[in-house]
């Protein structure tokens, strides 16, 4: 009992900042004051993020065929879990291209980094970090081309798409960049989570009963087809325990907050998305200690 209790303390002081910006943005909604959310959707999806995946892919340490094995992994098991929410959706009579998003792809980056740092200690993070990169890739490229009203034309001025093939090339020449273009970056960089979390938190004040309901479906989607999805691709690929544990506790992390951005950009399910992120990451943090005993993870507090 006190295992699960110091995990649970542990795993809300990890969520109290991702909290905290929620919180901001609920309380702005409440009182009605100046939000602008096209705005601020905008300003993430084409500077903040791509400022983040460049500055990630550049100055990450691990080894060029460390990266290609787990960017790998990654492609696949994104690919398994994106038919398999394209037909889940359309069995239940969903939109497809709307929300298939908030189905695919999981909250890698403000909650999936800590959680595998907490899980597999170093070694997982970085693991992490691969694929939090690879994730942000395909999301801000190929999946928001897949939404109803982005549409394919121009995809290759996409400013993430920009900031990876720049980021890979100056990898594969080990071009080095000024210092305060790295500061740059990570600045800029760092206005992403905040930005998103804020603007999840304004949706949520105004969020009705039906988001809520449809959101519970995306989210019980995104859980389970995520976890089965890491499963079946690392079992095929013969991947070690720890790197399998990683995969499928990063694939079971909750939707990504980045999928409501786009949805309220792009589509008319915003509150659909948003209900989404807010269930699937209750639902999360009630099973964490489960997820992290299945994953093989070491829970705070519990002689193994």
């Amino acid at each position: 009992m006190y295992s699960l209790f110091a995990f649970y303390i542990s795993a809300l002081a990890l969520l109290a900042p991702m909290l905290a910006c929620v919180g901001v943005g609920a309380y702005w909604g409440k009182r009605a004051l100046p939000f602008s959310a096209n705005f601020l959707a905008l300003l993430v999806t084409s500077v903040s993020t791509p400022a983040l995946v460049f500055h990630t892919l550049v100055t990450t340490e691990l080894d060029n065929a460390v990266l290609l094995e787990l960017g790998g992994a990654t492609l696949l098991i994104l690919l398994v879990c994106g038919l398999a929410s394209a037909a889940a959706l359309w069995l239940l009579r969903l939109p497809v291209r709307a929300l298939l998003q908030t189905t695919m792809f999981p909250n890698a980056g403000n909650l999936g980094l800590p959680l595998a740092y907490l899980a597999f200690g170093d070694a997982g993070f970085s693991g992490a970090i691969v694929f939090f990169a690879v994730c942000a890739f395909v999301q801000n490229t190929i999946g928001v081309r897949l939404l109803p009203n982005a549409g394919v034309k121009g995809a290759w001025k996409s400013p993430v798409m920009i900031a990876s093939v720049l980021a890979v090339v100056l990898r594969g020449f080990n071009s080095g960049l000024p210092q305060w273009v790295l500061d740059s970056a990570e600045l800029l960089g760092s206005l992403t989570v905040p930005l998103m979390l804020i603007s999840l938190g304004y949706a949520l004040a105004f969020i009705p009963a039906s988001g809520l309901r449809a959101g519970s479906v995306v989210a019980a989607l995104r859980l389970v087809l995520g976890a089965a999805s890491a499963w079946a691709v690392t079992s095929v690929m013969g991947l070690s325990a720890s790197m399998q544990g990683l995969f499928i506790l990063q694939m079971t992390m909750p939707c990504a907050v980045m999928s409501y951005m786009y949805a309220t950009r792009y589509t008319d399910k915003g509150e659909v998305s948003a209900g989404a992120v807010l269930v699937s990451t209750v639902a999360f943090l009630a099973l964490s200690p489960l997820i992290m005993a299945l994953v093989g993870a070491p829970i705070p507090g519990l002689q193994r």
